[in-house]
């Protein structure tokens, strides 16, 4: 079908006819990516802890790999400024694959440093599972940009369960061919971030973002001195990244200019950070507390697993909410849910098993909600020839605020406790309530459906 024809037809049914093919693409992706980076994370703490003799260096893996998603969402948002989200896609898993091949190759070698050196790439695959919602929004019709963000989000339910119990199997299986102990589940990792790019590469057409710029009109948010007018009647085609601005534009059209320009912009990317950091902070050390309480790894592997539940598998539900009644209402009832997690953590012992398993759903339904509403909101707050930048720059700022919140949870926990963690994580999220209550006060842009 040719462009005219699809744009005919999106103004007809407001419905763009290749966005059931992108998000079919991201939905696989998801599952794929997401069962590799659960194989492999999965051992990796007890991998790097093991060859190095320190616990320390155990918690060390972790942040690798966190501080390799935040370094590579840079980029990855300039990959898809000028080539396209399959490009800045493809990067990512890429980037994994190497990973993991060399955390493979450094568990035979016994050789710590190498190991988080190959997790740091290895960051790659969680960057691109965040880079993969604002893909799914690109050709997002009117009133669903949310639902289609969050539908890419739930997929990652289906390999964050499998892949860690797809480990242990891995594990053994690599013995018995000789492979170091370890080696095996990296190697099925790289394979699935593997087959990952190869999906993204070969069926990602078209590049959801191109279309998405020759399609849409100058935003409601986008300051208007800095765009020259288009011409009457669809939007004249333009080379990915380039646009009809003036030099100044070009100069200012980075991630911080938009934060700095567009308020609601920089509200989603404060919404989003404080979900992420807020999460990983109390959610790291709760292991870690119950074990203070002598739970047994069954009911700590129950805790987290519900957690993780309701980070991912109820994404659908703030994606609807988002669409039907609004992005900050949604981002509001994420902080709500993050207040009561933090307070329930807050003001539970070792051995209040069932308050803290409350409180971890709540986290992570919390999370859920900051993110989809907090992502929906950063996406339609610029237009499209701005979002690779200032979306990169939101995955950078929320990986690097949990790289830095879990680490600062582990001091804090031992300087002090984990209901001081769970205070402070509190504390994080009363002003961003604050923020949200005064915006919700001021009238803002609206979208094409109405809402704000």
């Amino acid at each position: 079908m040719a462009v005219a024809d699809k744009t005919a037809e999106r103004a007809r049914s407001g419905r763009d006819p290749r966005q059931r093919r992108v998000l079919g693409v991201l939905t696989a992706s998801q599952v794929l990516g997401g069962i590799g980076a659960g194989t492999g994370i999965t051992i990796s703490t007890l991998a790097a802890a093991t060859l190095s003799g320190s616990e320390a260096i155990g918690g060390l893996a972790q942040t690798s790999a966190v501080a390799g998603a935040g370094v590579l969402a840079v980029p990855m948002a300039r990959m898809a400024d000028r080539h396209g989200r399959r490009a800045a896609l493809s990067l990512a898993y890429g980037c994994a694959a190497v990973g993991m091949t060399i955390a493979a190759v450094a568990v035979a070698l016994e050789n710590w440093p190498l190991l988080a050196i190959g997790l740091f790439l290895a960051g790659g695959g969680s960057a691109g599972g965040l880079a993969a919602r604002y893909a799914a929004t690109d050709l997002s019709a009117p009133g669903h940009t949310a639902r289609d963000l969050s539908l890419v989000v739930w997929a990652t339910t289906i390999g964050s369960i499998a892949g860690p119990n797809l480990a242990d199997p891995a594990d053994r299986i690599g013995r018995a061919v000789g492979l170091a102990p370890w080696a095996g589940p990296y190697v099925l990792a790289s394979i699935t971030f593997g087959l990952t790019l190869i999906a993204i590469w070969a069926l990602l057409r078209p590049d959801p973002l191109q279309p998405a710029r020759l399609l849409q009109k100058p935003s409601a948010g986008e300051p208007q001195e800095e765009v020259l007018p288009e011409p009457a009647g669809a939007a004249a085609p333009v080379a990915p990244g380039r646009g009809r601005r003036t030099g100044r534009a070009r100069r200012g059209s980075g991630g911080w200019h938009v934060l700095r320009t567009v308020p609601r912009a920089r509200l989603a990317v404060a919404g989003i950070v404080v979900s992420h950091v807020v999460m990983v902070s109390v959610m790291v050390m709760t292991p870690v507390h119950l074990n203070h309480g002598h739970a047994g790894l069954s009911v700590v592997g129950i805790v987290i697993s519900l957690h993780i539940t309701g980070m991912y598998a109820l994404a659908p539900l703030p994606g609807w909410l988002a669409d039907r009644f609004g992005r900050v209402p949604v981002l509001m009832a994420g902080m709500v849910m993050l207040a009561v997690a933090t307070a329930l953590a807050a003001l539970s012992t070792p051995h209040h098993v069932t308050r803290l398993t409350v409180a971890l759903v709540l986290l992570g339904l919390g999370w859920s909600f900051g993110l989809v509403g907090g992502s929906a909101l950063l996406t339609e707050s610029v237009p499209a020839d701005r979002r690779p930048a200032v979306q990169g720059l939101s995955d950078l700022l929320m990986n690097a605020g949990a790289a830095l919140g879990g680490l600062a949870a582990g001091v804090v926990v031992t300087a002090l406790s984990y209901g001081a963690l769970a205070t402070g994580a509190m504390l994080l999220v009363l002003p961003m309530m604050a923020a949200l209550v005064l915006t919700g006060r001021r009238p803002g842009p609206r979208q094409p459906d109405g809402r704000e």
